[in-house]
């Protein structure tokens, strides 16, 4: 089996930023050899109000969302950019409530199950 390297980031929610508190709430992984690039987000909004019993969890998931949205074929202002120009924009460093954590790598023969083996190590309980 050809194994492949493979980027991924986790997406956070940090409804207090100046606290610094977070949960996981998704994975964006980019293959660039198999021209793969995909995120997958649920949110606990549980785990968010008791961070921030103010936060609008809905507002989160629409945000959430946008790199759901940003890695489709219906990609919005990002449709022009290559799939690593996409993956650069949506790691790149901000100060928001939702962001995305360190790059990290790994080697995969299929992004799709590594996606889903990184989503319910990271993100689920």
């Amino acid at each position: 089996m050809t194994r492949d390297v493979y980027e991924y980031a986790v997406i956070r929610v940090v409804p207090r930023v100046e606290r610094g508190e977070l949960i996981n709430a998704g994975v964006l992984l980019y293959c660039q050899s198999r021209g793969y690039l995909c995120a997958r987000v649920e949110l606990d909004a549980a785990r968010l109000r008791a961070l921030d019993p103010d936060a609008d969890a809905d507002a989160v998931r629409q945000a959430l969302g946008a790199y759901e949205l940003a890695c489709g074929e219906k990609a919005g202002p990002l449709a022009g950019e290559s799939l690593g120009g996409r993956f650069r924009w949506l790691t790149a460093p901000r100060s928001t409530i939702v962001q995305a954590g360190p790059v990290h790598a790994g080697l995969t023969g299929d992004p799709h199950t590594e996606l889903a083996r990184l989503f319910d190590k990271l993100v689920r309980l």
